[in-house]
Protein backbone atom coordinates (compact mmCIF):
# COMPACT_ATOMS: atom_id res chain seq x y z
CA UNK A 1 0.00 0.00 0.00
CA UNK A 2 1.38 3.67 -1.19
CA UNK A 3 0.36 7.04 -0.08
CA UNK A 4 0.72 9.76 -2.15
CA UNK A 5 2.92 12.46 -1.16
CA UNK A 6 2.83 16.29 -1.84
CA UNK A 7 4.99 17.09 -4.29
CA UNK A 8 7.78 18.50 -2.33
CA UNK A 9 8.16 15.04 -1.36
CA UNK A 10 8.57 13.60 -4.38
CA UNK A 11 11.16 11.78 -5.27
CA UNK A 12 12.89 11.11 -8.59
CA UNK A 13 13.93 6.85 -8.41
CA UNK A 14 16.13 7.61 -11.68
CA UNK A 15 18.69 8.87 -8.94
CA UNK A 16 18.29 6.35 -6.19
CA UNK A 17 21.66 4.78 -5.83
CA UNK A 18 21.40 3.17 -1.57
CA UNK A 19 18.64 1.81 0.33
CA UNK A 20 19.39 2.24 4.26
CA UNK A 21 17.67 0.01 6.33
CA UNK A 22 16.75 -0.46 10.34
CA UNK A 23 17.29 -3.29 11.98
CA UNK A 24 15.18 -4.45 14.62
CA UNK A 25 11.47 -4.91 13.41
CA UNK A 26 12.61 -4.27 9.78
CA UNK A 27 14.77 -7.21 8.76
CA UNK A 28 14.73 -8.80 11.86
CA UNK A 29 12.69 -9.70 14.88
CA UNK A 30 13.26 -11.94 17.90
CA UNK A 31 12.02 -15.41 18.07
CA UNK A 32 10.04 -14.62 21.18
CA UNK A 33 8.17 -11.79 22.43
CA UNK A 34 10.75 -9.44 24.41
CA UNK A 35 8.54 -9.69 27.70
CA UNK A 36 8.47 -13.08 27.69
CA UNK A 37 11.98 -13.00 27.02
CA UNK A 38 12.65 -11.26 30.21
CA UNK A 39 9.91 -12.91 32.22
CA UNK A 40 11.50 -16.63 31.74
CA UNK A 41 14.66 -15.50 32.46
CA UNK A 42 13.86 -13.74 35.25
CA UNK A 43 11.47 -16.62 36.75
CA UNK A 44 15.43 -18.54 36.84
CA UNK A 45 16.33 -16.20 38.75
CA UNK A 46 13.61 -15.86 41.86
CA UNK A 47 11.76 -12.95 40.03
CA UNK A 48 8.14 -13.44 39.52
CA UNK A 49 6.60 -11.30 36.85
CA UNK A 50 3.97 -10.79 34.73
CA UNK A 51 5.52 -11.17 30.73
CA UNK A 52 2.78 -8.70 28.73
CA UNK A 53 3.35 -6.27 31.99
CA UNK A 54 7.41 -6.60 31.51
CA UNK A 55 6.70 -6.13 27.59
CA UNK A 56 4.25 -3.13 28.10
CA UNK A 57 6.91 -2.10 30.78
CA UNK A 58 10.06 -2.35 28.32
CA UNK A 59 8.63 -0.17 25.13
CA UNK A 60 7.71 2.37 28.02
CA UNK A 61 11.38 2.46 29.19
CA UNK A 62 12.61 2.09 26.01
CA UNK A 63 10.92 4.94 24.57
CA UNK A 64 12.13 6.96 27.28
CA UNK A 65 15.53 6.13 27.82
CA UNK A 66 18.53 8.15 26.71
CA UNK A 67 20.06 7.61 23.14
CA UNK A 68 22.35 5.04 22.82
CA UNK A 69 24.88 7.10 21.16
CA UNK A 70 28.26 8.56 23.11
CA UNK A 71 29.40 10.88 21.75
CA UNK A 72 33.54 11.16 22.24
CA UNK A 73 33.77 8.01 23.44
CA UNK A 74 36.92 6.46 22.56
CA UNK A 75 36.32 3.01 20.58
CA UNK A 76 37.60 0.46 23.20
CA UNK A 77 35.02 2.15 25.68
CA UNK A 78 31.74 1.60 23.24
CA UNK A 79 30.88 -1.95 24.00
CA UNK A 80 31.13 -1.55 28.27
CA UNK A 81 29.02 1.47 27.61
CA UNK A 82 26.57 -0.47 25.70
CA UNK A 83 26.66 -2.65 28.08
CA UNK A 84 25.98 -0.24 30.86
CA UNK A 85 22.73 1.30 28.76
CA UNK A 86 21.04 -2.11 28.53
CA UNK A 87 21.58 -2.53 32.01
CA UNK A 88 20.24 0.43 33.33
CA UNK A 89 17.18 0.10 31.15
CA UNK A 90 16.72 -3.63 32.42
CA UNK A 91 16.88 -2.33 35.82
CA UNK A 92 13.91 0.60 35.45
CA UNK A 93 11.78 -2.38 33.55
CA UNK A 94 11.55 -4.52 36.68
CA UNK A 95 11.56 -1.58 39.47
CA UNK A 96 7.83 -1.76 40.32
CA UNK A 97 8.77 -5.63 41.07
CA UNK A 98 10.53 -4.78 44.66
CA UNK A 99 14.04 -6.50 45.40
CA UNK A 100 15.67 -8.29 42.37
CA UNK A 101 18.72 -9.56 44.77
CA UNK A 102 20.55 -11.94 41.58
CA UNK A 103 19.69 -8.88 39.36
CA UNK A 104 23.68 -8.93 38.22
CA UNK A 105 23.43 -12.61 36.88
CA UNK A 106 19.76 -12.14 35.20
CA UNK A 107 20.90 -9.56 33.21
CA UNK A 108 24.36 -10.90 32.40
CA UNK A 109 21.93 -14.30 30.97
CA UNK A 110 19.41 -11.94 29.25
CA UNK A 111 22.18 -9.56 27.60
CA UNK A 112 24.05 -12.79 25.96
CA UNK A 113 20.87 -14.23 25.11
CA UNK A 114 19.98 -11.06 22.83
CA UNK A 115 23.46 -11.06 21.59
CA UNK A 116 22.80 -14.77 19.92
CA UNK A 117 21.76 -15.56 15.95
CA UNK A 118 19.49 -18.29 17.01
CA UNK A 119 17.32 -15.67 19.31
CA UNK A 120 16.13 -13.61 15.92
CA UNK A 121 14.81 -14.47 13.22
CA UNK A 122 14.28 -13.43 9.69
CA UNK A 123 11.43 -11.36 8.48
CA UNK A 124 10.16 -14.29 5.73
CA UNK A 125 10.75 -11.41 3.00
CA UNK A 126 14.25 -10.12 4.01
CA UNK A 127 16.67 -12.46 2.01
CA UNK A 128 14.87 -11.86 -1.21
CA UNK A 129 14.48 -8.21 -0.95
CA UNK A 130 18.02 -7.72 -0.25
CA UNK A 131 19.06 -9.92 -3.04
CA UNK A 132 16.90 -8.15 -5.58
CA UNK A 133 18.32 -4.76 -4.49
CA UNK A 134 21.86 -5.72 -4.22
CA UNK A 135 20.84 -7.11 -8.07
CA UNK A 136 20.15 -4.17 -9.21
CA UNK A 137 23.59 -2.82 -8.23
CA UNK A 138 22.23 -0.06 -5.40
CA UNK A 139 24.40 0.36 -2.01
CA UNK A 140 22.86 -1.15 1.13
CA UNK A 141 23.56 -0.21 4.48
CA UNK A 142 22.04 -0.74 8.23
CA UNK A 143 21.58 2.35 9.94
CA UNK A 144 20.39 0.89 13.62
CA UNK A 145 19.64 1.98 17.59
CA UNK A 146 21.19 -1.21 18.60
CA UNK A 147 24.69 -2.06 19.63
CA UNK A 148 27.25 -4.03 18.52
CA UNK A 149 26.30 -7.38 18.89
CA UNK A 150 23.99 -6.37 15.76
CA UNK A 151 27.00 -7.44 13.94
CA UNK A 152 27.59 -10.91 15.02
CA UNK A 153 23.37 -11.30 14.93
CA UNK A 154 23.13 -10.13 11.04
CA UNK A 155 26.20 -12.50 10.60
CA UNK A 156 24.98 -15.29 11.97
CA UNK A 157 21.64 -14.68 10.27
CA UNK A 158 23.36 -14.77 7.17
CA UNK A 159 22.72 -11.69 5.54
CA UNK A 160 25.78 -9.23 7.16
CA UNK A 161 27.11 -9.37 3.37
CA UNK A 162 24.44 -8.08 1.96
CA UNK A 163 25.35 -4.98 3.27
CA UNK A 164 28.23 -2.22 2.66
CA UNK A 165 28.08 -0.90 5.67
CA UNK A 166 26.09 -1.03 9.46
CA UNK A 167 26.20 1.78 11.02
CA UNK A 168 25.32 1.79 15.08
CA UNK A 169 24.25 5.07 16.72
CA UNK A 170 26.83 3.88 19.60
CA UNK A 171 29.68 3.91 17.51
CA UNK A 172 28.71 6.94 15.20
CA UNK A 173 27.80 9.30 18.03
CA UNK A 174 24.00 9.96 17.06
CA UNK A 175 21.00 7.90 17.34
CA UNK A 176 17.94 8.34 14.95
CA UNK A 177 16.20 10.69 14.27
CA UNK A 178 19.30 12.75 15.01
CA UNK A 179 20.45 13.61 11.30
CA UNK A 180 23.96 13.32 11.65
CA UNK A 181 23.43 9.51 11.41
CA UNK A 182 21.85 9.39 8.32
CA UNK A 183 24.27 12.43 6.79
CA UNK A 184 27.07 10.02 8.21
CA UNK A 185 25.62 7.10 5.83
CA UNK A 186 25.46 9.57 3.16
CA UNK A 187 28.80 10.76 3.91
CA UNK A 188 30.56 7.01 3.70
CA UNK A 189 29.35 6.27 -0.05
CA UNK A 190 29.52 9.89 -1.20
CA UNK A 191 25.93 10.50 -1.74
CA UNK A 192 23.55 13.80 -1.71
CA UNK A 193 20.26 12.95 0.01
CA UNK A 194 18.04 12.64 -2.81
CA UNK A 195 20.13 9.65 -4.01
CA UNK A 196 19.40 7.43 -1.14
CA UNK A 197 16.03 6.21 0.64
CA UNK A 198 15.75 5.10 4.46
CA UNK A 199 13.31 2.13 5.07
CA UNK A 200 12.13 1.57 8.70
CA UNK A 201 9.56 0.06 10.98
CA UNK A 202 9.45 3.69 13.29
CA UNK A 203 7.41 6.90 12.74
CA UNK A 204 9.80 8.95 14.46
CA UNK A 205 13.15 7.51 14.46
CA UNK A 206 13.28 6.08 10.53
CA UNK A 207 10.27 7.84 8.03
CA UNK A 208 10.45 11.61 9.89
CA UNK A 209 14.45 10.89 10.79
CA UNK A 210 15.66 10.05 7.29
CA UNK A 211 12.85 13.19 5.72
CA UNK A 212 14.83 15.84 8.32
CA UNK A 213 17.89 14.22 6.43
CA UNK A 214 16.71 15.52 3.40
CA UNK A 215 16.23 11.55 2.90
CA UNK A 216 12.86 9.88 1.99
CA UNK A 217 11.87 7.80 4.63
CA UNK A 218 9.63 4.85 3.52
CA UNK A 219 7.69 3.55 6.80
CA UNK A 220 7.44 -0.23 7.41
CA UNK A 221 4.28 -0.56 8.61
CA UNK A 222 3.13 -4.51 8.31
CA UNK A 223 0.47 -4.34 10.66
CA UNK A 224 -1.38 -0.97 8.92
CA UNK A 225 -1.58 0.75 12.27
CA UNK A 226 0.14 3.89 11.21
CA UNK A 227 -3.49 5.59 9.59
CA UNK A 228 -2.80 8.59 7.03
CA UNK A 229 0.40 9.91 7.68
CA UNK A 230 3.07 12.15 5.22
CA UNK A 231 4.98 9.32 4.33
CA UNK A 232 5.60 7.16 2.11
CA UNK A 233 4.25 3.74 3.80
CA UNK A 234 5.16 0.00 2.64
CA UNK A 235 3.51 -3.03 4.56
CA UNK A 236 6.23 -5.63 3.08
CA UNK A 237 10.16 -5.32 2.31
CA UNK A 238 8.73 -6.24 -1.17
CA UNK A 239 6.71 -3.28 -1.94
CA UNK A 240 10.21 -1.75 -2.08
CA UNK A 241 10.86 -3.43 -5.52
CA UNK A 242 7.57 -2.55 -7.00
CA UNK A 243 8.18 1.47 -6.96
CA UNK A 244 11.67 0.93 -7.82
CA UNK A 245 11.48 -1.98 -10.56
CA UNK A 246 10.84 0.40 -13.56
CA UNK A 247 13.52 2.68 -12.41
CA UNK A 248 17.39 2.75 -13.78
CA UNK A 249 19.63 2.90 -11.12
CA UNK A 250 22.70 5.55 -11.79
CA UNK A 251 26.14 3.30 -11.77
Amino acid sequence: MFLLLPNAYCLNFMTIKAVFFDAAGTLIRPVRRVGESYALTARKYGMEAPAEEIGQRFRSCFSSAPPLAFPGAQARELKGLERQWWEELVRRVFEPYGPFPRFEDYFSELFSYFGRPDSWSLYPETVETLAALKERGLILDVLSNFDSRLIGILDGLGIASCFDSVLLSSHVGYAKPAPEIFQAALGLHQLNAEEALHVGDSLDKDAAGANSAGMMGVLLDRNNRSGLNSFRRVQSLKEILSFLASTPVQS
